[in-house]
């Protein structure tokens, strides 16, 4: 006869999962994990340890195995934020469709959970939904009005829309809320520098390298702004800082290499890619 799984007291997996989300606070998803798991094998069907379990799992770059524990947490208990860390793991497996009907789930209950607005707009906005993206952000922004995330989204967008006036107030809005924030110091930089504002677009690029320095398209549009300020030096340490940080951004910098002087073709490619390598 098979026997059924000992059950522990109330108290003690309360302060079992205490334990766990303290570790995924403080960066230990492995003991998270751990704690979690330990719930479970006496508790099975127990909510609370599969979803620490879930988000630890996703904490650890295992998405795939985070998504039967979270599904089972969702099943049992109705909440956004479940949901929320349901769809972050089901995105990053690649099944968008999923993840968005679970994140418009998410904000449609009270009290509202600021993360899966914020999850939802970067989903549809990576999907070419921009004014569903815009509108979910909104309403995430009416339920936590100084989250600098959302302000950074949506100055995105509008940076997409060619939309230059409404990118500059959302990024100033988002680096009111939080100063030198590197995403939307690179977003206030290219609206500026899109604008042809090179100069301040250059202090805004400088100003997010302070608190990033690996920041690659901070690097990317320093450099930009530096050839556009006949900065010939400049701009070349500025390229090579780019693509060191982020060799995908190797052949962005070796066109504004050959096409620089707006458009004028005097360097050969040849030459630009030396330039470009670490000296």
């Amino acid at each position: 006869m098979m026997r059924k799984p000992k059950q522990v007291g109330t108290s003690q997996v309360a302060d079992a999962l205490q334990r766990a989300a303290a570790a995924l606070q403080n960066r230990r998803p492995d003991e998270a994990e751990r704690i979690a798991a330990e719930v479970l094998a006496k508790e099975p069907q127990h909510p609370g340890a599969s979803h620490l379990l879930g988000v630890a799992l996703v904490e650890q770059g295992r998405p795939r195995e985070a998504i039967a524990p979270l599904e089972e947490a969702a099943r049992r208990r109705s909440d956004a934020v479940v949901e929320t860390h349901l769809a972050m793991a089901l995105r990053q497996v690649g099944r968008s469709a999923q993840a968005i009907a679970t994140l418009e789930r998410a904000t449609a209950r009270q009290p509202a959970f600021p993360l899966a607005f914020h999850e939802l707009g970067v989903l549809l906005f990576a999907q070419g939904r921009l004014d569903e993206a815009e509108a979910a952000l909104r309403s995430g922004l009416q339920a936590a009005p100084t989250m600098p995330e959302f302000s950074v989204v949506l100055g995105g967008i509008f940076l997409q829309r060619a939309d230059r006036a409404n990118a500059k107030v959302a990024f100033a809005r988002a680096l009111a809320n939080a100063p030198g924030h590197p995403k939307a110091l690179c977003g206030f930089g290219t609206a500026l520098m899109d604008d042809g504002e090179f100069a301040p677009a250059a202090e805004r690029f400088r100003q997010a390298l302070v608190r990033d320095p690996g920041n690659a398209q901070a690097h990317l549009g320093l450099a930009t702004c530096m050839l556009e300020l006949g900065r010939w030096d400049e701009a070349v340490a500025s390229f090579r800082a780019a693509v060191s940080a982020a060799p995908q951004f190797y052949g962005a910098a070796l066109r504004a290499l050959v096409a620089a002087g707006r458009g004028q073709f005097w360097l050969k490619p040849s030459a630009a890619a030396e330039m470009l390598k670490p000296k």
